[in-house]
């Protein structure tokens, strides 16, 4: 069987051949992350046309992640050789030009609600500013605490400041519209602060008539403090400790993490860990314990994904990196159980009660499968929620359905034809599990779905068949 936990690789300048990708995918990648910060139109186009050209062992495509870049705010001017010194007194602005007294950052971005003592960081916090004074909505006077030499394009973190920023950039939703037109499954919304920010994505999916699952990408500070309304809105969260990672002290990243896993996992929302899963391996063919320690502590608190990014997209070992996280989650699957057996708070629908009871039963009369017949991914996505020791096998007449379960954690989808009505549901199994191999004549397992066949959210059906 495959493994649980899921694997997402971005598509980048290391690995864009069709042979590289296809080696990525056989070695146990589910979900391609196409990165919208760089590229013309003509170079994301590109990467959609390469994911078409490959196949799964069902002869499927992979799942797209369409990562939007949002509203990163950069250095957009300043002086050649610029170097700041410790204690030197700077202006950032959007106001000015640049000279040996001001920093230009992104064009219209304003700054509000200043906290005492707030931090600039530039570069990922390698430069790092501390707030004297606000000038203007768009200027602040600031202090170096650590200098260093300010480069054109590095990014700006403003922790302890409220931006006046859209959710997104007129460039994303030039890139929405593309991810809509040629066939994206899952679309992640970068730099979120609110669970109004999906507003701004489902405008642009109602324009299109046109509608996928949104991911939201937890990279802000004031994302944390909303995290409980974010991860109810959108359709799975990603822990993205990139940029989190200077918004808000290193030391409570891991802790930030836990609690987003957690929050999500309640909800049964997707959870999917991103940022230097295997950093030492953009260089070397092996990676250090502690990020393998890293992975696995990850896998054991139940995440459904892990996300490398520069790994694959610039690094010299793309293939082996897949190898590597293949190997780590397999290791570590195979010595945890799975298990997330409580009821949620609040069970308001039938088909959260359904799911819970039938990882309940296959737990209690030790069945080793669970099928479900889906129209919508939502039953199986239930179901996993529970992290159940059973193998979940999700049948769906929709190639789009079946990719986008690739990214939820313990699901294996599977396409099949029309099922007209419950009752031949039984015989649908069957010819799934014959065809497969998957099952013993004698053995038992779980059905469910919903009546009346076809219409989504109707989870309403469970059965305990013997093969």
């Amino acid at each position: 069987m495959d493994s649980k936990t899921k694997i997402i690789a971005t598509i980048g300048p290391a690995c864009e051949d069709i042979e590289t990708l296809q080696a990525m995918l056989d070695s146990g990648v589910n979900t391609f992350r196409l990165n919208m910060s760089h590229g013309d139109e003509a170079a994301k186009r590109n990467l959609y046309n390469l994911v078409e050209s490959l196949k799964t062992a069902d002869g499927l495509r992979p799942c797209i992640l369409t990562d939007l870049a949002g509203p990163k705010i950069r250095i957009t001017d300043v002086l050649p050789d610029f170097t700041l010194e410790a204690g030197q007194s700077i202006i950032i602005t959007n106001e000015n030009g640049a000279d040996e007294n001001h920093i230009s950052v992104t064009e219209g971005i304003g700054f509000r609600n200043v906290s005492e003592g707030a931090k600039i960081l530039i570069n990922d916090g390698r430069i790092q500013l501390q707030v004297v004074e606000t000038v203007s909505k768009h200027t602040i006077k600031c202090k170096a605490v650590i200098g260093g030499l300010v480069e054109p394009r590095k990014g700006v973190n403003f922790p302890g400041i409220t931006l006046d920023v859209p959710p997104l950039t007129d460039q994303d939703k030039t890139d929405l519209k593309m991810a809509l037109e040629l066939g994206a499954d899952w679309i992640a919304l970068s730099f979120v602060r609110s669970a109004e920010d999906l507003n701004e994505v489902l405008a642009v999916m109602d324009e299109m008539d046109k509608h996928l699952p949104v991911m939201a990408k937890i990279e802000k500070w004031e994302a944390l403090s909303n995290i409980g309304a974010i991860a109810k809105s959108f359709d799975a969260v990603m822990v993205a400790r990139g940029d989190l990672g200077v918004e808000i002290p290193l030391e409570q990243v891991p802790l930030a993490q836990k609690q987003i896993i957690d929050v999500a996992g309640a909800l049964g929302k997707p959870v999917v860990i991103a940022t230097q899963m295997l950093e030492s391996m953009v260089d070397s063919q092996t990676p250090t314990r502690a990020e393998v320690s890293d992975i696995a502590n990850a896998i054991i608190d139940s995440v459904d994904a892990l996300m490398v990014t520069g790994e694959t997209a610039a690094g010299n070992y793309p293939v082996d990196v897949i190898q590597t996280l293949k190997r780590v989650i397999d290791e570590t699957e195979q010595a945890t159980p799975s298990g997330r057996n409580s009821l949620p708070e609040e069970v308001a629908k039938t088909a959260d009660a359904i799911s819970h009871a039938v990882c309940e039963i296959a737990q209690d009369l030790d069945i080793n499968l669970i099928l479900t017949m889906t129209h919508s991914g939502s039953t199986a996505q239930m179901i996993a929620r529970y992290r159940p020791e059973a193998t979940i096998l999700a049948l769906t007449p929709f190639d789009r359905v079946a990719r986008q379960l690739q990214l939820v954690w313990g699901v294996i989808p599977i396409k099949v034809g029309q099922c007209d009505n419950i009752e031949s549901l039984p015989d649908v199994c069957d010819a799934v599990l014959t065809e497969r191999k998957l099952i013993k004549s004698g053995e038992s397992y779980v059905i469910t779905g919903g009546v009346p066949m076809g219409v989504a959210g109707t989870t309403n059906y469970l059965s305990v068949q013997t093969f």
